[in-house]
């Protein structure tokens, strides 16, 4: 199977056609008002709607948020997605999944191969994970931060979870993290923008053409070709 890409952060008409005129599978919204990223339900039913008519799953893209805000976002937006990006339980995640019908991504921030063991519980509750890296001291953002952990943790999964690759994914990085960790998906927010919440097209270009470019070698479609 091909390998998913999921451009997140998206905000502008021009980064969402450009996500789904390279090809990337799912475009995210993120609705954390202490971020650079963030859109009001408005914005994003519009920019959600745009996305779906070419192509893309819509994630919504939540901190520990209520019911109301919940509400508010699925009505508004009609997300294909649900993200859980802070400390929801395995409790509050079965109970989002079932309240709207929605899958769920549950978010996870690693630093050590041991913050992997948090998954268990939520193994047959979440539908993927998404594994970024722990924010630095300070940053009031659980994601989007700009930085990576060892990828070299990810092989105690042995295939035993779907997920999503997050954190400090660049063009350059990219086909490394995916060597090591061997990811059926990868994330990006930060590695395509050229200042907090400004997705750059050319990056945003550059970034799938890279991912493609692993991917290719991975599956042995570039040997092929030398």
């Amino acid at each position: 199977m091909t390998l998913q890409i999921k451009i997140c952060g998206l905000s502008t008409p021009e980064a969402v056609d450009r996500a789904a005129s390279l090809g990337a599978d799912m475009a995210g919204f993120i609705f954390f008002e202490k971020s650079p990223r963030h859109v009001a339900n408005e914005t994003a039913a519009e920019l959600a709607g745009r996305a779906r008519s070419r192509g893309l799953e819509t994630v919504a893209v939540t901190v520990d948020m209520d019911d109301a805000g919940l509400d508010g976002i699925v009505a508004a937006v009609k997300p294909d997605w649900l993200q859980l990006h802070g400390s929801e339980s395995p409790q509050r995640t079965a109970y989002v999944k079932a309240r709207y019908g929605l899958p769920v991504m549950k978010a996870f921030a690693i630093r050590e191969a041991s913050d992997l063991e948090r998954i268990a519980p939520y193994q047959g509750i979440a539908d993927r994970f998404l594994f970024d890296a722990k924010p630095p001291k300070g940053s009031d953002l659980p994601g989007g931060n700009g930085v990576s952990f060892d990828w070299r943790h990810l092989a105690m999964l042995d295939g035993a979870a779907s997920y999503m690759l997050s954190g400090g994914l660049t063009k350059d990085n990219v086909g490394e993290a995916l060597d090591i960790s061997r990811a059926p998906g990868v994330d990006v927010s930060s590695g395509v923008e050229c200042a907090p919440g400004i997705k750059d097209l050319g990056m945003m270009n550059d970034f799938v053409q890279a991912v493609r470019d692993a991917d290719n070698v991975r599956t042995g479609k570039g040997r092929s070709q030398e």
